[in-house]
């Protein structure tokens, strides 16, 4: 046993004969190390940790990809969970992921306080999230908050409604907060409606509500693209005509919004680039837990697609 662990974790001297034989049972047994056991025995693993708010939403599984297949490449091995944007379920997961001894965590969610993650004992990264405290990894929301108006003054839109994102997500304040700079300095006329979640479920009754409040919008900048779909699904069964009618502009850029009919413009977040970024940036904190706290900023850009209209120096 001595021998065929020193040959597996490439500790210790093993003959070279020995070190064949040993190589040549592992491949005809078809033997892989457990890693939770080994981990157990160890208090070292190769696993990290991946918290999601929402698996569901489509924009998510492409940071996961990003990261993973970056992890990959060195060798680490994900384990995740999916907290719905609720602290006791974020709470469960990151208890599991320290019984599981994961050497590190990568979290898209922040419900829980930041002193939570400052007395881990393994280091964190924050993915599409902010933190003045800790590293984090996102896109510049601001800049794309900023865009989106800015596209949308200068399609010919008059009356603009912007769709505010989950007040506890700082990423989606920032790019509400983009929008309202630029609209707020402009001459156009514009609504602000508040919303909760990210959820297509919810996003339809806001869709509704919206049109019911503001009937005569004729621009929605929306919080992401699945508020933005919704909100195309509406305008249509109102029998509005898309962009004529009404302009719409989403968020993320996720891979059904190019489907869609008409297809969506949209601001992309480079949501798989962000990912591996993370990851990156969490195996340097491995390697070094005195490195010095940084952030990791991406940037955006408008995708213009069949939502919008032609504006001023466009074909």
């Amino acid at each position: 046993m001595a021998t065929v662990s020193r040959v597996l974790n490439e500790t210790g001297y093993v003959h070279e004969d020995t070190k064949k034989s040993v190589t040549a049972a592992i491949e005809k047994l078809n033997y892989s190390p457990n890693e939770v056991a080994r981990s157990l025995y160890k208090r070292k693993s190769k696993l990290i940790g991946l918290l999601l708010p929402d698996i569901t939403n489509p924009f998510f599984p492409l940071l996961a990809r990003g990261v993973e297949d970056e992890l990959r490449l060195h060798d680490f091995r994900l384990i995740f969970g999916n907290t719905d944007e609720n602290p006791e379920k974020e709470k469960d997961y990151i208890q599991t992921f320290q019984q599981n001894n994961v050497i590190g965590m990568i979290s898209m969610t922040n419900q829980l306080s930041k002193t939570t993650y400052q007395d881990l004992s393994i280091p964190v990264v924050f993915l599409d999230r902010t933190s003045s405290s800790l590293p984090s990894v996102y896109a510049d929301g601001k800049e794309g908050g900023r865009i989106a108006a800015m596209e949308m003054i200068q399609r010919g839109s008059k009356r603009i409604t912007l769709i505010k994102g989950p007040s506890h997500i700082q990423t989606a304040q920032d790019r509400f907060q983009g929008s309202l700079e630029v609209l707020s300095a402009s001459e156009v006329d514009f609504y602000v409606m508040s919303t909760s979640s990210f959820s297509f479920e919810e996003a339809e009754k806001w869709a509704k509500e919206l049109f019911k409040k503001y009937g005569d919008t004729d621009g929605v900048i929306a919080s992401n693209d699945i508020v933005a779909t919704a909100v195309l699904h509406e305008a249509l069964r109102l029998e509005k005509s898309i962009p004529h009618d009404l302009q719409i502009i989403g968020f993320d850029d996720i891979p059904h919004s190019s489907l869609l009919f008409p297809p969506l413009s949209t601001i992309r977040q480079p949501a798989y680039e962000m990912g591996t970024e993370a990851a990156k940036l969490l195996m340097k904190l491995m390697k070094n837990n005195q490195m010095k706290e940084k952030s990791v900023q991406l940037p955006v850009m408008f995708i213009e697609r069949s939502t919008t209209r032609k504006g001023e120096g466009h074909v």
